[in-house]
């Protein structure tokens, strides 16, 4: 994975990503150049700096796109408020909840993002799933080609511990997916996004529980198969979907990016300071994620976050992917989720290694070679196509 701050895997972590979404090298540059220093203080400290920095990139496109929009350019307009809000969403993660600017920066992102799509004339449509009392938000994206009255098979994706929808929304996996056939909605599930901050809809480990009622909107729907629904999840979604098929036989299949088998015992390693984090204050965070009162509340919730006794509950087919050099989720972890499939007609187990690209957690390092895998895999079976309309 390219690290731009030589010891800052998670500063790092989040320039990858932001690549890979999109960003531009040089505005990274532009951003980053003046946090080397800070990035040497350790993942918290200078966090705040971190958050500054990427918010007048932030503000310099939108003044950048104003001045589009006044000569009449409203795709330039566009482009720009898309890096913009990507941008926002990247300072905005890596700030501890109780910080008040990220608060008001959230809104902006979702104000800035809706603006670019609507500029753009993206294929992106914003979703509401009733749950509750509140609503659940999602991003679906049309399988390319599909015409008005169609109903193409739907793969529905799930965000990890920090992500968000509009973070998976701009890489790759999307065209790779929609120009299979298949569309696809990112959705901010329970935990994550605007499910937490905006509604305090904290993640529960009963992931079935809200995946359900999405399989009973999305049943509703004349523009989806409800017999082509599948399913998949990065990182920490590699543990709320394989939960979610084994209990929902309404999905037709599965797929993890990140095995994350045991999150419960990953919790346990982190505390004994062994592997790599995710995010700055993390432990604050995933308090904040899981509605924990302390740490050791948390470490009680985080225990009932494990796939063992789950897997064989699950008969559809389902694919395992890891990065062979994942710094967060031991590679053992997708060996024992492959092997726990044994109802499974149709399971398999890929590791991208350095010749395949994608090594690195979520393949950060290469997800276009990771994703277009998982892309193919999916289209195979619920109904796509791997050839050119």
């Amino acid at each position: 994975m390219f690290q731009y701050f030589p010891t800052n895997y998670v500063w790092s972590l989040a320039v990858a990503g932001a690549l890979e979404a999109g960003a531009k090298i040089g505005e990274i540059e532009e951003i980053c150049g003046s946090l080397r220093k800070a990035a040497e203080q350790g993942d918290d400290a200078g966090t705040e700096a971190f958050f500054a920095a990427w918010v007048v990139m932030g503000d310099k496109l939108i003044a950048l796109a104003r001045a589009d929009l006044e000569a009449g350019r409203e795709l330039s307009a566009g482009e720009k408020l898309d890096r913009a809000a990507l941008y926002f969403i990247t300072a905005e993660r890596m700030q501890a909840h109780d910080f008040a600017p990220r608060h008001a920066l959230y809104r902006k992102m979702l104000d800035t993002f809706a603006q670019a799509q609507r500029l753009l004339r993206s294929n992106c449509t914003r979703i509401e799933i009733p749950y509750r009392d509140v609503h659940l938000a999602g991003l679906l994206v049309r399988a390319r080609g599909a015409s008005a009255d169609s109903r193409p098979p739907l793969l529905v994706m799930l965000n990890g511990l920090d992500c968000t929808k509009e973070m998976l929304y701009p890489n790759p996996f999307t065209r790779q997916i929609t120009e299979r056939g298949v569309s696809v909605l990112y959705l901010d599930q329970p935990g994550s996004g605007e499910a937490l901050r905006l509604h305090d809809l904290p993640a529960v480990a009963d992931t079935e529980a809200w995946a359900s009622v999405v399989v009973d909107y999305l049943e509703t729907r004349a523009d989806v198969d409800p017999q082509r629904i599948g399913l998949a999840g990065v990182s920490l979604g590699g543990y709320y979907c394989p939960r979610a098929v084994a209990c929902e036989p309404r999905f037709a299949l599965g797929a993890v990016w990140g095995a994350n088998h045991d999150w419960g015992e990953i919790q346990l390693r982190r505390r004994q300071r062994e592997g790599e984090n995710p995010v700055p204050h993390y432990w604050q965070h995933v308090m904040w994620v899981w509605d924990a009162q302390n740490v050791d509340d948390f470490m009680r919730k985080a225990a009932s976050v494990t796939l063992e006794g789950v897997l064989d509950r699950v008969k559809v087919p389902f694919l395992v992917t890891h990065g062979a050099n994942d710094r967060q989720i031991p590679l053992s972890y997708a060996h024992r989720t492959y092997e726990q499939l044994v109802n499974s007609p149709d399971r398999e187990l890929k590791i991208f290694t350095s010749e395949t690209g994608g090594v690195e957690h979520v393949s950060l390092d290469n997800m276009s070679n990771a994703g277009a895998y998982i892309a193919d895999w999916i289209a195979e079976r619920l109904g796509g196509r791997t050839t050119a309309a």
